[in-house]
């Protein structure tokens, strides 16, 4: 498997774990009803979920990830 299709699922998984655990918490911890939920969710799920890019590199394709529990950027081997 590529790291750009790594990438993207990585990206993906992040994302869908944190729009569920989310959208969970505002429907019962908060008055929003309707679309407000899940677009509140969504929002949040996006501005939380951490970044992966591939880049190609003289030594390779490398796996990179930011994310704002931490500081700067990692290479995910």
């Amino acid at each position: 498997m590529s790291k750009k299709t790594k990438a993207f699922l990585y990206n993906l998984i992040g994302f869908a774990i944190l729009f569920l655990g989310f959208r969970y918490l505002i429907a019962h911890y908060t008055g929003l009803t309707g679309i407000w939920i899940p677009i509140t969710a969504f929002v949040v799920g996006t501005l939380t979920a951490p970044k992966f890019q591939a880049i190609q590199s003289p030594d390779g394709e490398k796996l990179f990830m930011k994310w704002i529990v931490f500081k700067g950027v990692k290479e995910v081997k």
